[in-house]
């Protein structure tokens, strides 16, 4: 389907412009995210990402887990945000960054997602594909 529609032929070559992203997170995102490249930076990253939350109650402190969004999505997005952070110099520089920071593994992979979803937010709605690494 999206080899026949040019409007989505182009969107993939977009997508796949980025170092790290591959057929796999393209299509998930021309097929479950319609609003990538529509959105500001802040409403794309809670639409996919959604950080942790907690469920402190009085003295309990408990687990702090990852609930809301699109979670189809944020699983591809994951795997993809772990192959670039390797690959990508913008994002294994920003992964190594918040490694060195946080002591926190699930806290930095989740931002390296929300990075790696903006950056692809901001490239579709300039209509402009990766040149340059973004810093």
């Amino acid at each position: 389907m999206v080899a026949t529609n040019a409007a989505f032929a182009q969107l993939y070559e977009l997508l796949t412009s980025m170092p790290g992203v591959g057929p796999v997170l393209a299509f998930t995102l021309i097929a479950l995210l319609p609003e990538l490249g529509k959105m500001s930076r802040k409403q794309i990253a809670a639409l996919v990402v959604s950080h942790q939350y907690d469920f402190d109650s009085g003295k309990l402190r408990g687990h702090r887990s990852i609930y809301g969004g699109r979670m189809p999505i944020r699983n591809v997005l994951y795997m993809a945000a772990l192959s670039a952070s390797r690959y990508n110099p913008a994002l294994k520089a920003f992964s190594n960054r918040l490694a060195d920071a946080t002591r926190n593994p699930r806290s930095s992979s989740s931002l390296s997602c929300e990075k790696m979803i903006t950056t692809l937010n901001a490239m579709l709605r300039d209509n402009a594909g990766m040149a340059a690494p973004i810093a």
